[in-house]
């Protein structure tokens, strides 16, 4: 007679939500502000790969230059006792760019491609995945890693639609992107607010202000992804991230603003809320620019309406009506179509 013996599993499960390091990805366009944020998080050291942070006040290993000085910064943290609690790596771009070039001189190669038949990037794809397992040592002793990275414009074609278009990618090849999207918790775009007005000829004008936003979640227009339940749009400040990141922030606080009330609006904000309803807003813009209160930029863009004359953007928004008039008989002049 055979005898079966039962016996209880013990599983080791936990519930509830639980708190880690966090590995994240910000990119956006050159000169967006991404380093003076991410100096911000808390205790941040840099990795800089490009050199680009001389201008800010941050904690930095002396050389990045170089793919083995890369790796042993990242062991040297691993391994010693010290106070950062954030890894920011800036960029993620010229990081793979020290990659590339580690490898060609390894290989006595001129380029990535003189490896043969698509070998160099394979190669590529599989140093850079693992570095990103190395990074799992920091994770593990309670570190943030935060990657930095700029963005590019790139093509793209849905394989279940028909036709492309043109979105914000990070600036990375297509072996490695895919691979630190994946890897990452959170991947912010960070961008300017952009308004258009429509000209004479029915295109648009991008009118630009001040504001930066940093985007949460995937769109057409960008990648972006957390696993935060973040909201898609987030203001550019370190506290917007702090359920993301905790702990304390680096460097001087602003005082907080009282709860009930809203941030003050840009000077951007309150033109179009005034006038937007009651006059073109290309015919106001161009107003502006005869008058010399706006100009072009030497890129040809047109400049900030932040910058107009407090004086003078004072006494537009004081009596709105006259101004608008104004705007009008300029534009009938003009030959143009008025707003009714």
């Amino acid at each position: 007679m055979q005898t079966t013996t039962s016996s209880k599993l013990s599983l080791a499960i936990r519930r509830g939500k639980i708190t880690r390091p966090q590995k994240a990805v910000i990119y956006g366009p050159e000169g967006v502000g991404k380093s003076t944020l991410a100096g911000r998080l808390p205790e941040p050291v840099f990795l800089d790969t490009e050199g680009g942070t001389h201008h800010l006040d941050v904690a930095r290993f002396d050389s990045a230059a170089t793919w083995e000085e890369i790796t042993s910064a990242v062991a040297q943290l691993a391994k010693s006792e010290h106070p950062f609690k954030t890894l920011v790596v800036d960029t993620a771009d010229w990081l793979e760019k020290r990659l590339v070039e580690h490898l060609c001189r390894k290989a006595n190669k001129e380029s990535i491609e003189d490896f043969g038949f698509g070998k160099g990037w394979v190669m590529l794809a599989e140093e850079f995945a693992r570095f990103l397992h190395s990074l799992d040592a920091l994770l593990d002793r309670g570190m943030h890693v935060v990657f930095l990275a700029h963005a590019t414009v790139r093509k793209f074609e849905a394989p279940d639609q028909a036709g492309s278009y043109d979105r914000f990618e990070l600036k990375l090849s297509k072996q490695v992107s895919p691979l630190l999207k994946e890897w990452a918790d959170l991947v912010l775009f960070a961008n300017y607010v952009t308004r258009t007005v429509e000209k004479d000829n029915g295109k648009a004008r991008g009118v630009g202000g001040k504001e930066r936003i940093l985007f949460a979640t995937h769109a057409a227009a960008y990648d972006a992804k957390n696993r935060h339940g973040l909201p898609d749009k987030l203001a550019f400040t370190v506290e917007a991230l702090a359920p993301v990141f905790g702990g304390a922030i680096t460097g001087p606080v602003p005082s907080p603003a009282p709860a009930a009330k809203s941030p003050a609006p840009s000077l951007t904000d309150r033109i179009f809320a005034a006038f937007q309803h009651k006059a073109d807003m290309a015919n106001v813009i161009d107003f502006l620019v005869e008058r010399g209160q706006l100009s072009y930029t030497e890129e040809g863009s047109l400049e900030s309406i932040d910058n107009l004359d407090p004086a003078y953007a004072e006494r537009m928004l004081a009596d709105p009506g006259r101004f608008v008039a104004a705007v009008n008989e300029w534009a009938a002049a003009k030959g143009r179509e008025v707003a009714p």
